[in-house]
């Protein structure tokens, strides 16, 4: 593993600390502000001024070495700033000096400890009187100049990526702070957050290919979550009124720019409360999400623009004909679609029913050029199992769809509470399975007979976390989002 040249003479430099009684993996380290923190405090100062009676210690990686002789600069890095530091043979000592120039390297770990002082070149620096090497990196950084530019490696290698491009980090500070400002926003609305299992004897809450493991003290298949919603309105059954959960979900399904099989959904459940209300909580859910990132109200996404004040709402069919292009009378029956979409090079299945090839429709046809904010609204029953059925027409959903950019960012309906036609929609989807449709939902007895006790009205919404960081921080890819991503396995024995 560690038999790269490189390596070899690194792992040498280690054993040459240990020969001078130095360990090259240190267990304590002094630290009296981080380099950001000194580079505030000390920002008054002025070229050739210097504060040798005030010594502070910092710690930091090795990102740059300059020798001269007998003096050397380095720059150091923590989570928080860059900073240089000047080492000199008249403050170390010829022996310690020596060591410095033998041992350490760029990606080493240092704790410094010395005076601030501004150069010549004007740059706040430390003037270093000591210094301890606290980790030895024995596998070498990229090229400085090149940097760690292979995206698939940036992905495979993220502990690297993150050293080499400290610009990802605020892509993962940004996601740290929406899901924060998520949470706030929820808890100040009275919901409360809770926990439910990630591990159930029944896939369901969504349409989707699970991941299947075994419980070896039970004895039994476990299916990994593919969404809370059964768990949560539960506790709706119980008697809790607002609830929500951040939460990691698992679908065994293909992987795209906009598809990870792990992945992050906030799932939200409100009761004495319709879908147009959750419509009205999103609209205002993205206007705190903006002013607590402190953006724009139109935001630049690759090379779009959105208008987060241009929000609108679109019936199913209606965005089919007047967004999409499809004209009306190919929405007659499933022939006529079928014979549409075949005209228009939509590949559609051989077993798809009338609401799938609307669906197919949909995903091809609309779905790329909702740019604004757009709630899509009454879809078809059949492609929603759990929502509860429109008054005035039995054959849509009281659900909706919230796209931005050309992706599904949220989906929300006014839940089924009535049991007898859940459990009428559960033995749909279990026909669907054994007709081969694996992502059709199994049948859970458990939540019908919950539902029997008596669920209060109630809207629920589901928002991917990943798709709303991608959108925020002007991702491309999934991948940019999430810190260890799903890939492919590498043909050699190289690790992930």
């Amino acid at each position: 593993m560690f038999d790269n040249p490189y390596i070899q003479q690194r792992l040498h430099k280690a054993e040459q600390l240990r020969a001078h009684a130095l360990n090259p993996y240190e267990n304590r380290a002094q630290r009296s502000l981080s380099n950001a923190q000194f580079l505030q405090t000390f920002s008054a100062l002025e070229v050739g001024q210097k504060e040798a009676t005030s010594t502070h210690a910092l710690v930091g990686r090795v990102k740059f070495i300059r020798l001269m002789g007998k003096a050397c600069f380095i720059k150091i890095e923590d989570q928080s700033a860059l900073l240089q530091v000047y080492l000199s043979q008249n403050d170390l000592g010829k022996e310690t000096f020596d060591i410095f120039k033998k041992c350490v390297e760029v990606g080493d770990i240092l704790n410094v400890v010395g005076y601030p002082f501004v150069t010549k070149t004007k740059e706040l620096s430390l003037h270093a009187l000591c210094f301890k090497v606290l980790t030895k990196a024995i596998v070498p950084l990229p090229e400085k100049f090149h940097g760690l530019s292979d995206i698939e490696l940036r992905y495979r290698q993220r502990s690297m990526d993150l050293i080499a491009n400290p610009e990802v980090k605020e892509v993962f500070v940004r996601r740290s702070a929406i899901v924060a400002c998520v949470r706030a926003f929820f808890e100040q609305k009275g919901f409360l957050e809770v926990e439910t299992p990630m591990m159930h004897p029944i896939a369901g809450g969504a349409n989707a290919r699970p991941f299947i493991t075994y419980h070896n003290a039970l004895e039994v298949e476990r299916y990994l979550r593919i969404a809370p919603e059964l768990y949560l309105k539960r506790l709706i059954v119980g008697g809790f009124e607002a609830v929500f959960e951040i939460n990691r979900n698992f679908r065994n399904e293909g992987m795209d720019h906009s598809h990870n099989p792990e992945f992050t959904m906030l799932e939200f459940y409100w009761a004495y409360k319709t879908y147009e209300d959750l419509i009205a909580l999103t609209k205002e859910l993205f206007s705190a999400l903006l002013e607590h990132l402190g953006l724009p109200t139109k935001l630049v996404y690759g090379d779009v623009e959105i208008d987060f004040e241009a929000f609108s709402c679109v019936p199913f069919k209606q965005a089919l004909v007047e967004i999409g292009g499809v004209r009306s009378e190919a929405l007659e029956d499933a022939n006529t679609l079928r014979a549409f979409l075949e005209k228009q090079g939509v590949e559609v299945g051989g077993a798809l029913s009338y609401a799938h090839l609307l669906a197919q429709a949909f995903d091809a046809l609309v779905e790329p050029k909702l740019i604004n904010p757009t709630f899509i609204t009454h879809y078809p029953i059949e492609l929603s199992p759990l929502a509860r059925r429109n008054d005035t027409d039995p054959n849509i959903a009281d659900r909706f769809e919230l796209f931005i950019a050309g992706k599904e960012i949220a989906n929300g309906f006014s839940e089924l509470n009535d049991p007898l036609d859940q459990y009428q929609r559960f033995e749909e989807q279990v026909k669907a399975k054994e007709s081969g449709d694996e992502e059709a939902q199994f049948m859970d007895t458990d939540y019908v007979w919950a539902l029997g006790l008596g669920m209060p009205p109630t809207a629920g919404q589901g928002i991917g976390i990943d798709r709303l960081v991608m959108l925020l921080t002007n991702a491309k890819s999934i991948k940019d989002v999430i810190f260890f991503p799903a890939m492919k396995p590498l043909k050699s024995n190289q690790s992930e």
